[in-house]
């Protein structure tokens, strides 16, 4: 899977953009907040539909302008497919794929896979399970867009139970029994998912730890479900008691305490909770081995390789780290963002597709 074309209209600080990236590397090189980092936050939103820095569509449309636009070509084992997302400030973005609009943004899902690692992404390691939670998800959802509508319906249900909690002196139990169902039927599908793929992404991400580390430590990275089965196929059963027992605590407190909105993906170095005891740069390469981890998961289940996103990563990394990196991502298309060229070449790099960032314009040198 590559990019072959990329055209920008009012998005972030470019009036207007058109690249032709080659299949191997692409450097974006320029100095701070020059808009390398724009470049690759439109192929994120042409990937799965949102950005990675953040929820309000509108602020990805230019200052003072009615609407922005991101048209992607992409070839893929499948044939050629065109994505085209139009964002207006304060409405629905608009999302349409070779020529015709989407009305489901599951639909995106896949036909742009990407993996991106960014200083974001250290969001991952350090903060609530919910960042643990996001990273699952959308990993699945590129696997298996069908799990994305799941989610979906389990996070609606969700909203609608909770709504019903909080009137507790008219609490409708006959509804409150209805909602219990759908969520457990719902939820054991999100929790086997996520357990299957967290095992995988386990596995992976402790073999690129250890050679990350020169075999000096150990990752674990494991599932932990809200609520635990005895048997896989006892799952939806499980979650409709667990329900049922906490339905007075619910009411109590007007949300439902039990279920895969309450998961987390538990991180430990040598034995040790990264999170909290981990260094930074600890945190850095446990991020960097779940999204390896991903990467190759990604590439033996779509046949495909998908397109790697690294955003000022070489400044953070060490050149052993820097070395393993390009070796993952040898048969990836790969656009990278640094301020200083020199970095990419000390890593051995011969090959690259050079571009400067300066004054709302990408050049290609």
């Amino acid at each position: 899977m590559r990019v072959t074309g990329l055209r920008l209209v009012n998005f972030r600080n470019y009036p207007s953009l058109s690249l032709r990236p080659d299949a191997g590397l692409c450097v974006l090189t320029g100095e701070n907040a020059a808009g390398k980092t724009n470049v690759l936050e439109s192929l994120f939103l042409c990937s799965l539909g949102r950005s990675h820095r953040t929820v309000r569509d509108g602020e990805m449309v230019r200052a003072g302008e009615a609407f922005a636009s991101v048209a992607v070509d992409v070839d893929t084992r499948g044939g050629p497919r065109r994505i085209e997302c139009k964002l207006f400030p304060g409405d629905r973005k608009k999302t349409m794929i070779d020529g015709a609009p989407i009305t489901r943004s599951g639909e995106l899902l896949g036909c742009l896979n990407v993996v991106m690692f960014a200083p974001e992404d250290l969001a991952l390691v350090k903060d609530g399970p919910g960042e643990r939670r996001r990273f699952l998800d959308m990993a699945i959802s590129q696997l298996r867009p069908s799990y994305y509508y799941t989610l979906q319906q389990y996070n609606n249900a969700l909203k609608q139970r909770n709504a019903l909690l909080k009137d507790a002196e008219g609490l409708d139990y006959d509804a409150l029994a209805c909602w219990d169902e759908q969520l457990s039927v719902l939820g054991s599908a999100i929790i086997l998912a996520r357990a299957e793929l967290s095992e995988r992404l386990g596995m992976i991400a402790a073999e690129q730890h250890e050679t990350l580390s020169d075999g000096a430590e150990s990752l674990v990275a494991e599932y932990e479900p809200n609520v635990q089965p005895e048997a896989a196929n006892e799952l939806t059963k499980t979650l409709r008691l667990a329900l049922a027992d906490s339905a007075e605590r619910d009411i109590y407190r007007g949300s439902t305490s039990v279920g895969p909105h309450r998961d987390d993906l538990k991180l430990l170095i040598n034995r040790t909770d990264v999170r909290v005891y981990g260094s930074q740069g600890q945190q850095r390469t446990t991020v960097l081995s779940l999204k390896l981890a991903q990467l190759e998961i990604l590439r033996a289940e779509k046949d495909d390789s998908p397109v790697l996103l690294l955003d000022d990563v070489f400044s953070e990394l060490d050149r052993n780290r820097q070395k393993m990196l390009l070796i993952a991502a040898q048969d990836c298309q790969t656009f990278l963002t640094c301020t200083h060229l020199e970095e990419v070449a000390a890593a051995g790099v011969e090959q690259m597709q050079v571009y400067q960032v300066a004054d709302r314009r990408v050049i290609e040198v």
